[in-house]
């Protein structure tokens, strides 16, 4: 058995992080079985690494080995990628042809992203897991095979079995030995190691002198999260060592190279406060929703108050528009009137005449004294209400539409308060 040092020499495999030798330790321990395996972890980890590394050191390795990134087919054409098919199973099909799984007879197919395959698919895939059985579409002969499958997936395997994305049973066919590959944003000490034999890399490809990371720079790069993890990192190396003049790069250099609306994991200020208007369910929605109410109610109130006790009818108009601005924008008062709201409610009142004096109460009892006359004025304001509705219909002679229009308020409003008045 080949120890992980000589391993990581055949497949430049860099880095000393454990994690990442246990994923090739259990590589090297299953390669001369014939059990599936399925590697899970990020994307641009380096997963392709391990089906290599298994078929090597298997009995298999004199036969073929395809890889087959199953995202990258489509959706209609897999099943005959992988399977084949007979002349004339679909359009297009002019002649037989044999799949992955006839041509890879004897050798390992290697179905990376295989958590996108198709739910038909799926079962076919199953099928030849369980007994090495399979269909060429648009036929009706079984077929054998004996192949050694290894999957790779960077999908939560188990919230798509719960999405009904994935199958159950062939999670677990797939998965009877699982090696996760750790992002690199865990492998802390490998990540420099990494960028200077990308960097060293890349000056010898194009003939170049290697950059060189200043300690500043080394910092920003342990404490970048990585999302796209070794294939960003190779990326990354290969864009700074092509367009910089100078070969030693500085931490702000090097930070114009990270994109960071992707996210990282450098320190930030995090601001636990709900902003206004940001709510968690709609119950909180809805008190918000009540409590501008009342407050235009109030100003209604306040409004209405003014207009009776004062007799300011400039006064009262300009705060009236300005109110009606404010709950309702810039909608016009045609707009206003469709949305069957009472006149009352934007305060289209003519002007009132004061019955009688306001006498202040006396200072000990003046908040009692005050809420007895704004009920008495608020039903007031009710038979005023009626009183106009009824003058305006007997002047237009019942014509509901020209009384409409003289009191200011859409023919609907109007036909309601006639029906709630039972006029």
């Amino acid at each position: 058995m080949e120890s992980i040092q000589s391993i990581k020499q055949r497949f430049e495999i860099i880095g000393q992080d454990p994690k990442l030798n246990r994923a090739i330790e259990k590589a090297i321990q299953v390669a001369p079985t014939d059990i599936s395996v399925l590697v899970t972890g990020e994307s641009g980890v380096g997963k392709e690494s391990i089906p290599k590394i298994i078929h090597s050191l298997s009995h298999r390795k004199h036969a073929k080995y395809i890889a087959v990134n199953c995202g990258a087919i489509p959706e209609g054409t897999i099943d005959s990628e992988l399977f084949g098919h007979e002349k004339g199973a679909f359009t297009g099909a002019t002649q037989t042809r044999s799949g992955y799984f006839e041509v890879a007879d004897g050798g390992t197919i290697f179905l990376d992203e295989v958590g996108e395959l198709p739910l038909t698919t799926q079962v076919r895939l199953l099928r030849v897991l369980e007994n090495g059985e399979f269909l060429k579409v648009g036929s009706s002969q079984v077929q054998k095979t004996n192949v050694r499958i290894v999957a790779a997936t960077n999908v939560n395997m188990f919230e798509a079995i719960k999405k009904e994305k994935f199958r159950e049973d062939l999670y677990y066919r797939l998965s009877t030995v699982e090696i996760n590959i750790p992002p690199l944003r865990e492998r802390q000490e490998d990540i420099h190691l990494l960028f200077r034999k990308f960097a060293s890399d890349f000056g010898q490809k194009y003939k170049m002198p290697t950059i060189r990371l200043e300690d500043s720079a080394v910092d920003l790069l342990l404490k970048y999260r990585w999302p796209g993890n070794i294939r960003q990192l190779r990326n990354i190396a290969e864009q700074v060592s092509v367009l910089e003049e100078n070969r030693s790069i500085s931490a702000s250099t090097l930070n114009a190279y990270l994109p960071h609306n992707v996210g990282s994991n450098l320190p930030a200020v995090v601001n636990n406060k709900k902003s206004e208007g940001d709510f968690s369910n709609e119950r909180e929605i809805l008190y918000k929703v009540l409590f501008d109410m009342k407050g235009d109610l109030n100003d209604l109130k306040k409004l209405t108050m003014e207009l009776l006790k004062n007799n300011d009818s400039q006064k009262v108009q300009e705060e009236n528009e300005n109110l009606i601005r404010k709950i309702y924008g810039d909608k016009q008062e045609e707009e206003i009137e469709d949305q069957d709201i009472s006149p009352l409610e934007v305060l289209h009142l003519p002007e009132p005449k004061v019955e009688r004096p306001y006498t202040p109460a006396p200072q000990e009892d003046k908040y009692h004294f005050a809420e007895e006359i704004e009920e008495e004025e608020t039903l007031s304001l009710q038979e005023k209400e009626v009183e106009l509705i009824k003058k305006s219909l007997e002047r237009n002679r019942g014509k509901r539409k020209a009384a409409a229009s003289e009191l200011g308020i859409s023919e609907r409003t109007l036909y309601r308060k006639i029906k709630q008045y039972d006029l």
